[in-house]
């Protein structure tokens, strides 16, 4: 299902101007805050109507300002979780994720069953909510705005209460939303990290504008993109599959550009995973280097070198089937007569990816 949204909205002193697809898939809206991210999907859910919009859901029109068409929230089967989980206090976990059965419309919808098994909240459901966690309440509101049977799933970060315990316990499913449900996804963040893991499609919001947006991967790999995200957490996407979980607790993994030593990775041979690798983590050797604590070296090759105005340089390098970056010194560059095209070797510490930054595939 596409998502088509084109909104103008004036408040006092900052203007939302943007237009985008978001295709089947998560879709991150990423930026700093008061960027317009929550406008965006308030205007989407109806809370908002804007002073000019037109928002299409698979050929549904939900809001076009010139046709005079608005069409109520209740009825735009669209379901919203908010930084809070807004459970009920006085009812059970079974009682709140039966609610979003009042508004589910007739047909085929998603089952119970299956989202209790999908969300691990079986043992939950004769609870309260002031008897869960953060991250089980966080997981039982997904469950009410899905059993609501949506078209479309929006969530506000719902991450951003939780701290960083809870927020592992939580990306894992998440991600199984996102691959096994097919249901679309506007997902609001400004945590990179997040949005490497988790996006298929990034759209970056600045200042009311769309400053670029596209596959996650493309996004991240940009240099140019870089300063969006921080340059200490710019960083790229690198997909891989497990090989073998060896004696000493390091997993191999098949990469296009070779094989990677990382700290045990949960799953089984034949396990698609998708890495971020930082790009201040990568160091770059025009030979392959010898006699080094690191086990990672991968072939790569130069894709571009992108400079700012201080004495750091970015350097996006062809890996495989991927794009990875570097964050090197001008002086480094200069000093390895780094070209465009260029055949060098990207070395990484095994220990250098953190168990948050491996994903599912």
């Amino acid at each position: 299902m596409m998502l088509e949204i084109a909104l103008r909205h004036r408040f006092a002193g900052f203007d939302l101007d943007v237009a985008f697809r978001a295709p089947p898939g998560l879709t991150a809206l990423f930026g700093r805050s008061g960027s317009g991210k929550t406008t965006i999907v308030n205007a989407v859910a109806g809370l908002l109507r804007p002073d000019q919009g037109r928002i299409l859901a698979d050929g549904a029109v939900l809001l076009d300002t010139g046709a005079g068409v608005c069409v109520p929230p209740h009825r735009r089967r669209v379901g919203y979780v908010f930084q809070d989980a807004r459970l009920f206090p006085h009812l059970t976990v079974r009682q709140n994720l039966m609610y979003g059965r009042w508004f589910a419309p007739r047909g085929p919808g998603a089952d119970l069953g299956q989202i209790v098994e999908m969300l691990g909240i079986g043992p939950l459901l004769g609870r309260r909510p002031g008897a869960l966690s953060g991250g089980e309440r966080q997981r039982v509101a997904l469950g009410r705005a899905i059993l609501s049977n949506p078209r479309l799933l929006l969530m506000d970060e719902p991450l951003a209460a939780l701290d960083e315990a809870r927020k592992a316990e939580i990306l894992p499913y998440l991600e199984r939303l996102r691959d096994e449900l097919r249901l679309p996804i506007l997902y609001v963040s400004h945590s990179a990290a997040e949005v490497a893991r988790l996006a298929t499609t990034v759209v970056l919001i600045g200042a009311g504008r769309v400053q670029a947006s596209g596959p996650a991967g493309a996004i991240l790999s940009d240099p140019a993109m870089a300063p969006a995200f921080g340059l200490r957490e710019a960083g790229a996407i690198l997909t891989a599959r497990i090989a073998a979980q060896e004696d000493d607790g390091l997993s191999r993994l098949d990469t296009g550009a070779g094989p990677l030593w990382l700290p045990r990775v949960a799953g089984g041979p034949g396990t698609l995973v998708r890495l971020r690798i930082l790009a201040q983590d990568v160091l770059l050797a025009t030979v392959r280097p010898e006699g080094i604590s690191a086990l990672n070296i991968l072939p790569v090759t130069v894709r571009e070198i992108r400079t700012g105005e201080g004495p750091g340089a970015l350097v996006a390098l062809v890996a495989g089937d991927d794009v990875i970056l570097a964050r090197i010194t001008r002086r480094s560059a200069e000093r390895l007569q780094l070209t465009q095209g260029q055949s060098i070797h990207a070395v990484l510490k095994a220990v250098a990816v953190a168990p948050a930054d491996v994903g599912r595939g």
